[in-house]
């Protein structure tokens, strides 16, 4: 899957659970991200600021993609729906770029997310941080 449609479905998967949408699989992109990378035997260490950026990236990617899967579906003709794809991927690229982030690291803190419990929580809490009392 390339970095945008992993980008897109992380972003599903970890707030909503649903599948990408056809955006997904729009742009390639090379997947790097060694800052990330840890022993087979360990997650890696995401520090806090990564994970702040993560969250706020999340969220904008999350109403991107509910955005422009609409428009998607609303496209009549395939050269709308490459149209629309095109403006999902520069608006997704820089909603994460935005947050210091490059499309592979968001992409490799999101998997983290999604296979540890407690990375996803610190993520969902960062989205979500006055939920308890108000």
């Amino acid at each position: 899957m390339t970095s945008i449609g992993r980008l897109l479905s992380a972003a599903v998967l970890v707030v909503a659970g649903n599948a990408s949408i056809p955006v997904a699989n729009a742009q390639n992109t090379q997947k790097s991200t060694p800052e990330l990378s840890a022993p087979s035997t360990s997650a890696p260490t995401i520090t806090d600021q990564k994970l702040d950026a993560a969250a706020a990236a999340l969220q904008r990617v999350t109403v991107i993609q509910q955005t422009y899967r609409q428009r998607f579906a609303e496209a009549r003709t395939p050269s709308e729906q490459e149209h629309v794809v095109a403006e999902a991927n520069n608006a997704l690229t820089e909603a994460v770029a935005d947050q210091g982030l490059s499309v592979e690291e968001y992409n490799s803190i999101i998997e983290v997310a999604q296979n540890d419990p407690e990375i996803r929580g610190k993520v969902l809490q960062r989205m979500h941080p006055k939920t308890e009392s108000q």
